[in-house]
């Protein structure tokens, strides 16, 4: 499983002009499920997404987590995340898992950040679905976690 985890000062989902969600600071979180990913590494990189210090403290470093900033979270599912390029000039996307598998841990990573957090600070995108995400990156300051 990957995180691609951008920090934003503000980021929304758009779907057929309608906003879904739509944040202040926090994170923009693109998610990629591969075909061996389990619950148990959906709830991994829940608590990690968590716990990432990627905020600045008052001396400039790096420190402080979503928690400490009260930010907000908008998680998109991302098959291309696991694009093969290695091959010729069209990516395959053999090792993103199938909707079968990768929706549920999606929604599993969903749940568990709503838990930690509290449901209205995580949005979403909608799985499947064609997306307008829009982002003011923070930094810029974008970071891969894997489970």
């Amino acid at each position: 499983m990957k995180a691609w985890i951008q920090r934003v000062k503000e980021a929304s989902v758009t779907i057929g002009g309608e906003r879904v969600s739509e944040i202040g600071v926090g994170y923009l979180v693109l998610l990629g499920v591969t075909n061996s990913d389990t619950a148990r590494q959906a709830e991994e990189i829940a608590n990690r997404i968590f716990t990432l210090r990627i905020f600045e403290d008052a001396d400039g470093k790096t420190n402080r987590s979503i928690e400490d900033v009260q930010g907000s979270v908008i998680v998109v599912s991302q098959f291309t995340l696991y694009a093969d390029t290695s091959h010729g000039r069209r990516p395959s996307f053999t090792s993103a898992a199938r909707r079968e598998l990768a929706e549920p841990l999606y929604e599993l990573v969903v749940e568990k950040l709503r838990e930690l957090m509290g449901p209205s600070r995580v949005g979403t995108g909608r799985f499947g679905a064609e997306m307008e995400v829009r982002l003011l990156n923070d930094g810029p300051f974008s970071v891969e976690l894997l489970a």
